[in-house]
């Protein structure tokens, strides 16, 4: 499904858009060329985002940063869940306007991306949904008195380059609809609270993995699970999903361990130990915990060493444990059973995982050095990664 050329010509990158509720409406997804020189495919770009995000799907928002590339998209006919984002220099530009008031008239939303040099033709305005403004660029930092009433932007804004949960709180108490970013930079575990390591409510799901990793009978697992009905429920609703690909549904937990045995039965619990809080602030980073995870497994998948792509699943998916919890990842994993190298990548950032979070954190950063940086690290092409990207996040997507 991705054996596309353009795949070999670009580097990849994604962020969540984020509303206020904090929960996550859009996936962005950043293009940069490798080569300026080279002239991209916009047909083929589309081809493969619809393999991800197929018409009427999940929404998506399109970064493109290759001037040509975006103009030949511009002039694409778009599914109306794909979003674009335009710079401000090209929405100026006279050479645009038919494009972009077409596309308007389609129903497709654009944003309008930094502040134009030059005033915008006029009937180019009302064609975008939302102007994108950086959190470093946004002149009202230096003035946070509350906007005077009656006084209205005439487009609202998402504000993108957020890193922490603070930074997020402030841009929508400045009126932002949606904030563009990984808000959990002042989550980190270094900063742990004296509270217990786990909370209570998911001291079933511990207990699970411990209870598989010792791969005790089925019949404690089922009264473990019983303690915890809404626990079950989400368990078997993973496991039905798309994601799996099993023909036939799954009515039991008995059925279900048999079916995936122990092993793979660990990593989903420990998907569900990253996905269960019910704090709101927490939706961000169970997004990533969950990506991490499928992008780690997919990373790997030419290997045929399942053990080794249940366990860097586990590492991704872990990776962001003490973001959710507050707690340093030394206290964390005395609770819970995890491989030596699980253990080397989250408490020592070494070990052969390593290399594959770096790259996998490169990628949530939309930074195209440090993408090829650890591209290099791992002596893996372009178009592997961009393919296990696209495949990781249709897979995520599944999951519901």
């Amino acid at each position: 499904m991705f054996d596309i050329a353009i795949l070999g010509q670009v580097a990849l990158g994604y962020s969540p858009f984020i509303d206020r509720s904090r929960n996550v409406t859009a996936t962005r997804l950043t293009i940069f060329s490798l080569r300026p020189e080279l002239a991209l495919d916009a047909a083929e770009l589309l081809h493969a985002v619809a393999g991800v995000w197929p018409a009427g799907g999940a929404r998506v928002s399109l970064n493109v940063t290759s001037e040509s590339l975006l103009r030949d998209l511009l002039g694409s006919g778009l599914p109306t869940n794909v979003m674009v984002e335009v710079p401000a220099f090209m929405a100026a530009d006279e050479a645009n306007v038919e494009s972009i008031r077409r596309l308007h008239r389609d129903g497709i939303q654009l944003l309008i991306k930094g502040r134009p040099l030059t005033e915008l033709p006029r009937e180019i305005l009302p064609c975008f949904k939302y102007s994108i403004i950086d959190v470093v660029d946004d002149r009202r930092l230096a003035d946070p008195r509350p906007v005077p009433a009656g006084v209205t932007r005439s487009i609202s804004h998402v504000q993108s380059g957020v890193r922490s949960v603070g930074a997020m709180d402030e841009s929508f108490k400045r009126g932002a609809v949606a904030v563009l970013g990984w808000p959990f930079d002042d989550l980190s575990g270094q900063a742990a609270s004296t509270r217990s390591t786990i909370h209570p409510d998911l001291q079933v799901i511990v207990e699970l993995i411990n209870q598989v990793d010792h791969e005790e009978p089925i019949e404690r697992l089922e009264q473990t699970l019983k303690r915890d009905p809404s626990l079950a429920f989400k368990l078997m609703r993973y496991i039905n999903s798309a994601a799996f690909g099993f023909q036939v549904e799954i009515g039991s937990f008995r059925h279900a361990i048999m079916l995936l045995g122990y092993q793979r039965l660990k990593r989903w619990l420990a998907l569900l130990l990253a996905t269960a809080s019910k704090d709101a602030d927490m939706q961000p980073v169970m997004f990533a915990a969950v990506r991490r995870g499928m992008l780690m497994e997919e990373l790997t998948r030419a290997t045929s060493d399942e053990a080794m792509r249940n366990e860097i699943f586990i590492c991704g998916v872990f990776s962001l444990l003490d973001c959710m919890f507050r707690q340093p990842f030394d206290v964390l994993l005395k609770s819970l059973p995890v491989s030596e190298r699980i253990s080397q990548a989250l408490l020592e950032q070494s070990g052969p995982y390593q290399p594959f979070l770096e790259l996998v954190k490169a990628i949530e950063s939309e930074s195209r050095t440090d993408y090829l940086e650890a591209a290099d690290g791992l002596l893996m092409s372009v178009t592997e990664i961009n393919r296990a990207v696209l495949r990781s996040l249709g897979t995520a997507i599944q999951l519901g």
